[in-house]
């Protein structure tokens, strides 16, 4: 740890040092990040952009009385390591250990939980709307948004209402992708600092309230108006917020420390609505991320004298990687099939397609919503879309898949990454109730493969059933099966009876079939018989199948990874029920009705049960009792 960030315990501390001393610190912040990102992993390359822009913030302004709202929150590293968190920080989103986003049991710094994008401008806005109905004289509210976060519609949503209600709030635009301003320079900086200066300011007002009292003073204030607006316009990109009843401010160097302290003491003392927009650099100060911020945006732990991240030796392939595999051979048997994801290219697998069929490929930014809708489209005019999006992420369009997919019966494929636990990310990411959420929706099937092989077949099956589809898998790699080389269509609506038996009857979904037959396999050498169902299908449930075993066998286990409450286990109770059939023990495992903290996936799915000892613990109950 170098010898400036030593000395700092909390932001006051920052507040003390010079700047030539902060530039220091920033070099041994970006340094201490890319140490501990590279053993835990974690969200590097957008952490290594906000370095200076972190400080700057902690310099001007005066957290927690003054909010800092972060933005999805993988931006918050220096944010937590100033915070009073520097010593905990080695323990980066490990079970028990700091969070990989802002979290509020954690410091009084981290004024909202978060982890999906585009939310801080609309929850800014009511923390500033509050501390006006409060009277409240002290504190600012201060929004960080960037990383590609303005794309989505909340974010123009909560733009739009701040600029209305002229509340005091300060959003700045982290700008790292160069998509709105490549016009960074000397200019717009000298520009920003008088145009947000005292006397600036001061003389405009004095002008303002001079016209006011003159005959035509209202056209001498419009004319002064739009004599900035075009000023604006001609050295930056702001016609756009200046529209929505923002002051817009910028763009600026988001790696030049003086100029930022410099112009956001100017900010903290303007009112109303202002956007400041600074062009950082994502992946910054490490050449590995700053060459390949995509890969580095969410890394595992990695190498860092070479930037090759590490990999289990004989692991088998992710989950991830068989659809992205999978979806290159369904593009060559189906030329009507086309791929959608929402920022998520290489997340979702879908990096070779790109390459190789971008005319079939489209990345809509971070806007789950229009992608399903987009996908509704298509697919009445003819075409197969498979929307690739994360379990956590498509909640987010949750009325677009009613409303759009499924009330127009349009054949869209949802592919569900990350279904179920995610690990080190956390209670934002964790995948737990994508069958809660989806079974209800009319019309749609819905499967989940116990598998990486079973997976591929799934896919393919989707192209050939009618309506919509999704299917959902894990995280992380497979089971190590070997794959098929001809893909197969599935019987639509039917379970696969993988072991026979008549005292306990296990039903599974997904991967944790693998530890149902675990348990089958322990329970039968303390005697007892046991019969293994694989679902594969959580609608249509196989009720034929299902009720021809639950009728004779007496002990029933329902297995998920997706939450206890309206999942698997759910429709499977509800089945027997309508049947008139009362086993004499039933008991549903699945993740529980509370939000799961981060961990690696090992300790999580223990934690919850979600393995063969508690499936084994759990029939010996049912049966001892």
């Amino acid at each position: 740890m170098g010898k400036f960030l030593k000395k700092v315990n909390s932001p006051a501390d920052i507040k003390k040092m010079k700047i030539s001393h902060l530039k220091a610190l920033a070099q041994e912040i970006r340094e201490y990040i890319i140490d501990v990102v590279s053993k835990n992993g974690g969200h590097l390359a957008p952490n290594l952009g906000t370095v200076e822009l972190t400080l700057a913030l902690h310099y001007v302004f005066n957290s927690p009385e003054d909010k800092i709202v972060w933005d999805v929150g993988h931006q918050c590293y220096t944010h937590k390591i100033i915070t009073g968190r520097k010593d905990k920080f080695p323990t980066l989103r490990q079970y028990k250990g700091i969070a990989g986003f802002p979290k509020r049991s954690e410091s009084p710094h981290d004024v909202l939980d978060t982890g999906h994008s585009s939310t801080s401008i609309s929850a800014g806005l009511g923390m500033a709307t509050a501390l006006r109905m409060k009277k409240s004289k002290k504190g600012k509210i201060v929004v960080v948004i960037g990383d590609g976060s303005i794309t989505a519609g909340l974010a123009f949503e909560g733009l739009n209402n701040a600029g209305f209600q002229k509340e005091d709030l300060i959003v700045i635009l982290n700008d790292n992708e160069m998509s709105i301003a490549p016009n960074v320079g000397a200019l717009s900086s000298f520009v920003s600092k008088r145009l947000t200066g005292t006397f600036t300011r001061f003389i405009k007002r004095e002008l303002e309230s001079i016209a006011h009292k003159l005959p035509g003073g209202e056209g001498f204030i419009n004319f002064l108006k739009k004599g900035e607006e075009l000023l604006k316009v001609a050295i930056s990109p702001g016609a756009l917020f200046t529209a929505l009843n923002f002051e817009y401010i910028g763009p600026v160097n988001g790696h030049d420390i003086e100029t930022l302290i410099d112009i956001l003491k100017n900010i903290k003392k303007m009112r109303g609505p202002i956007l400041f927009h600074v062009i950082t650099k994502k992946g910054k100060g490490y050449i590995y991320a700053e060459k390949d911020p995509e890969t580095f945006h969410g890394v595992g732990p990695f190498d860092v004298k070479t930037g090759k991240v590490k990999k289990s030796e004989n692991e088998p392939p992710s989950y991830t990687e068989i659809f992205g595999r999978t979806m290159l051979r369904l593009a060559e048997i189906e030329p009507r099939l086309i791929a959608i994801t929402a920022a998520m290219r290489s997340g979702t697998g879908l990096k070779a397609f790109s390459e190789k069929y971008p005319d079939r490929f489209f990345d809509v930014g971070i806007c789950e919503q229009h992608a399903v809708t987009f996908a509704t489209g298509l697919a009445l005019e003819g075409f197969i879309p498979v929307c690739a999006i994360y379990s956590t992420f498509l909640q987010r369009a949750y009325d677009q898949i009613i409303h759009d997919v499924a009330l127009n019966n349009a054949k869209v494929i949802f592919a569900i990454d990350r279904a179920g636990l995610v690990g080190e990310d956390g209670p934002t990411h964790h995948g737990a109730f994508d069958l809660s959420y989806l079974r209800p929706v009319p019309g749609l099937t819905i499967m989940a493969p116990k598998d990486e092989n079973e997976l591929q077949h799934m896919l393919y099956s989707a192209l050939k059933y009618p309506g919509a589809v999704a299917v959902r898998y894990p995280r992380g790699a497979g089971h190590g099966v070997s794959l098929d080389w001809n893909l197969k269509e599935l019987p639509f609506g039917k379970g696969e009876v993988l072991k026979e038996g008549k005292d306990i009857l296990i039903l599974g979904i997904g991967h944790i079939v693998y530890e149902a037959l675990k348990a089958a396999e322990e329970l039968e050498k303390k005697g007892y018989s046991v019969a293994v169902i694989n679902a594969r299908f959580l609608k249509p449930l196989d009720s034929e199948l299902i009720l021809s075993y639950a009728s004779k066998i007496p002990f029933i286990i329902t297995a998920e990874e997706n939450s206890i409450n309206g999942g698997f286990g759910s429709a499977v109770a509800e089945l027997l029920m309508d049947a008139g059939i009362t086993p004499r023990g039933f008991k549903r495992i699945g993740i529980p009705d509370q939000f799961i903290e981060h961990g690696d996936l090992k300790t999580l799915r223990k934690i919850c049960g979600l393995t063969w000892e508690n499936i084994y613990n759990q029939a010996l109950s049912l049966i001892e009792r």
